[in-house]
């Protein structure tokens, strides 16, 4: 593993609170590798082995039923992915594929939860880590539930825009069908989205997305600190 993979796991507030000593055993068996586009890393329903930590390219986290998929989140560096199932030593509820070639720390769970058990401050941060993850996923929830489609865009958008530092204009991270896949909707569905959002400022050429109306475009995602 490269001593700089291993700075940036130790950087993350998951980690950062541990002793020199536990971190030091719960790394000793871990590695790092590299991982074509389009590679499936975790299947649902298979047991938790190890905590995996995106450190280079993206990650989509989705789920599978009877023939259809969902996209659940999806993953930048650097973060850590299924911790919920490694701490329980369960199955996955969602399985993992790459986006692009990305390059992935695999970290025992049995390693991870012996940590759990030994260091006071990390098991803190991992409570910390579970509840975020937890907060983070009601929110999508909410939004899925209680906003139509139209509005679930419009507050993607906007997400994006500050991700962007604010910027009016910007590039869609990824291809519309994953997006479409995130927010619920069908590809189809998104594009009409897309094209009805013209009317609150929002101008589409292929991929690059320019807001001309924030306001507008604000009122009406309904932004919410609860929800978004």
């Amino acid at each position: 593993m490269r001593s700089e993979d291993r700075a940036e796991i130790r950087s993350l507030g998951l980690f950062r609170n541990m002793t020199t000593a536990n971190f030091d055993a719960m790394m000793h068996a871990a590695y790092a590798q590299e991982f074509p586009a389009q590679l499936q890393l975790v299947r649902q329903g298979s047991r938790a082995t190890f905590l995996h930590v995106l450190v280079e390219g993206s990650i989509e986290l989705f789920s599978e039923w009877q023939g259809r998929d969902s996209t659940m989140a999806i993953l930048r560096p650097v973060s850590s992915f299924i911790l919920a199932a490694c701490i329980r030593d369960a199955p996955h509820l969602m399985s993992a594929r790459t986006l692009e070639a990305s390059r992935v720390v695999l970290i025992p769970s049995a390693d991870l939860r012996a940590a759990f058990r030994r260091d006071a401050d990390f098991a803190v941060d991992v409570v910390e880590e579970l509840a975020r993850c937890y907060r983070s996923m009601v929110r999508h929830t909410k939004s899925l539930k209680l906003r139509s489609a139209r509005e679930r865009l419009a507050a993607y958008l906007l997400k994006l825009s500050v991700r962007n530092g604010n910027a009016a204009g910007f590039a869609l991270p990824y291809e519309k069908r994953l997006i479409a896949s995130y927010l619920g909707i069908t590809p189809e569905s998104l594009s009409r989205a897309l094209k009805a959002l013209a009317a609150e400022g929002v101008h589409v050429q292929g991929t690059r997305v320019t807001l001309t109306d924030r306001d507008r475009l604000a009122a009406l995602a309904g932004l919410d600190e609860l929800m978004d």
